[in-house]
C-alpha cells in the first residue's frame, strides 16, 4: 500500500492527472496482477512481463490513457487486449466494473484475468478469449474502445462498434508507435489526435 501511495504521488507531481484517474490509480493494487516473481516491482513505474511475450503496461501510461479517454461512471467500454486485468480494473474503477468488456487472444491469460478481476473486487468485469481485431459486437455500442497492443490502424470492427460521439484510443504504428486518439463523427469517421510516441507490444 506505501509503494502503491508513493507511486501514484508521484504520478501526480509529474503529470496533471484527472482526480477520477488519481483515485483510480490508488485504489487498484497492481501487485495482486503481477506474477508472484514481480511482485517486488509491482511500483515501479515500468512494464513487466506477464507471460506469453505479453506485458502489464508501466502505471503512468495506464495513468495517462485512462485520462485521456475522459471514463465517466456508468460508461460502456471496450478494452482489446486484457493481459493480467490491470488496466481493466483501472477502467472499472471508474465506469464501474459492469460496464467493461476485455478481450484477450490468449485463453490462458483470459483465465488468469478472471480469476484476479474477481479476487480485488472486479469480478463483473466481462472477460472473453478471441482475436480483438473483431471487438465484442455483442454488447456494442461502446462509449470508449481502447488498445493495450499495437495496431497499424484502428481495427474497423471495433471502430463500428462505438457510438458516433465516441472515443478510441490506441498505439498506431508498426515500428515507431504513436499513441492516437479518435473521436468518432457522425458519419462513421474519425477525427484523429497524436499524444506522443510509445512502445507497446503488437496486436496478436
Amino acid at each position: 500500500m506505501a509503494g502503491r501511495e508513493r507511486l501514484v504521488d508521484r504520478l501526480t507531481a509529474r503529470e496533471d492527472l484527472d482526480g477520477a484517474t488519481e483515485a483510480a490509480m490508488r485504489a487498484v493494487p497492481r501487485h495482486a496482477f503481477v506474477p508472484e516473481s514481480r511482485r517486488d516491482a509491482a511500483y515501479d513505474d515500468r512494464p513487466l512481463p506477464i507471460g506469453r511475450g505479453q506485458t502489464i503496461s508501466a502505471p503512468h501510461m495506464v495513468a495517462i490513457m485512462t485520462d485521456l479517454l475522459s471514463l465517466s461512471p456508468g460508461g460502456r467500454v471496450l478494452e482489446i487486449g486484457t493481459g493480467c486485468g490491470y488496466h481493466a480494473a483501472v477502467t472499472a474503477e471508474v465506469v464501474g466494473a459492469a460496464g467493461v468488456y476485455t478481450v484477450e487472444y490468449h485463453e490462458d491469460l483470459a483465465e488468469q484475468a478472471r480469476e484476479r478481476l474477481a479476487a480485488t473486487g472486479y469480478g463483473e468485469v466481462s472477460v472473453r478469449a478471441g482475436d480483438g481485431r473483431e471487438g465484442w459486437r455483442e454488447h456494442a455500442p461502446y462509449d470508449r474502445a481502447y488498445l493495450t497492443c499495437a495496431a497499424s490502424t484502428f481495427p474497423p470492427a471495433v471502430v463500428d462498434q462505438v457510438r458516433p460521439g465516441g472515443l478510441l484510443l490506441a498505439p498506431i504504428g508498426n515500428g515507431g508507435q504513436v499513441l492516437v486518439r479518435a473521436s468518432k463523427r457522425e458519419d462513421g469517421s474519425l477525427k484523429r489526435e497524436h499524444h506522443g510516441r510509445v512502445r507497446f507490444v503488437p496486436m496478436q
